[in-house]
């Protein structure tokens, strides 16, 4: 288990036991349970408007989505660039959402930032510390995932560097851990939410659609995730998954979110956390 005294400014103390993160008026570690949703990158003006209608709609109000995208293969599908955060911003202004979006490097900082409301730091970028610390110099929330092989210490200790620059408004992310089983993507850590909960005053959301790689599966973990006490969820959403190009076999069709939404209500009865008031069907509202 992490030492506390590892990482003064992450934890939980009398004084300080939860950090509320706001962003355009929305609270993350609140009594509401943020809801991130929208595609895994930003393919095309048509897929990200389409999205971002549907979920503006069912009352979500921060789109995540790719415009650089840190990819295995130099083949794959790299991201719009500066081009998808171009439509990030409009999408964001039309349909007044909170944008996610992730910043690869620190050659890229300056480019990302006016576009977006959140920083993501993925979870390769988690022991980049000289990153890390400059992040800490921004006024920004920062959506800090964990990395793929890191202890809960290590990735406490990541917050820390940012929390030392200055910036106080960290959010963690688990999203599945590297094992030796491959059935799915990775692994979940459901253990790391309520445990991160004792230790740190920062607020921890759960991903999904990274950790199983299979849409399949991610309204169960969902759940799970949200009995376990998180703050929030960060769901991939596509309008065309079997299209998609990047991670599609992770992203829930429209259907499927609109169901989870629905579970996850019901989840309000046993959980601490308040479902907000989306738009669900009528005999659950």
């Amino acid at each position: 288990m992490a030492l506390k005294n590892a990482y003064p400014l992450a934890k939980k103390t009398i004084e300080k036991p939860q950090t509320i993160v706001e962003v355009n008026g929305i609270e993350i570690g609140g009594k509401d349970l943020a809801i991130i949703a929208g595609p895994c990158a930003v393919e095309s003006e048509e897929q990200l408007f389409t999205i971002a209608a549907f979920l503006a709609e069912k009352g979500i109000k921060i789109l995540r989505g790719g415009a650089y995208k840190p990819r295995s293969s130099p083949y794959s599908f790299q991201g719009l660039m500066e081009d998808g955060l171009k439509l990030l911003k409009r999408v964001s202004q039309k349909y007044d959402l909170a944008i996610v979006t992730e910043v690869m490097d620190l050659s890229l900082l300056d480019t990302v930032y006016p576009y977006t409301d959140i920083l993501q730091i993925g979870a390769r970028n988690m022991k980049n510390y000289h990153f890390l610390k400059e992040l800490g110099k921004t006024d920004k929330p920062i959506l800090l995932k964990r990395g793929m092989d890191a202890t809960i210490e290590e990735w406490l200790l990541a917050a820390e560097y940012i929390l030392m620059g200055g910036n106080q408004r960290v959010i963690l992310c688990e999203r599945g851990i590297s094992t030796f089983d491959h059935a799915t993507r990775n692994t979940m850590d459901i253990a790391a939410i309520p445990l991160i909960k004792q230790l740190s005053h920062l607020p921890i959301i759960a991903d999904p659609s990274q950790a199983t790689g299979n849409r399949d599966l991610v309204s169960s973990l969902s759940l799970a995730a949200t009995a376990a006490g998180t703050d929030g969820l960060m769901i991939e959403v596509h309008n065309n998954p079997e299209a998609a190009l990047s991670d599609g076999p992770q992203s829930l069709r429209f259907d499927q979110f609109s169901d989870l939404l629905n579970k996850l209500k019901l989840m309000s009865v046993i959980n601490d956390k308040k479902i907000p008031d989306f738009q669900l069907k009528t005999h659950f509202n």
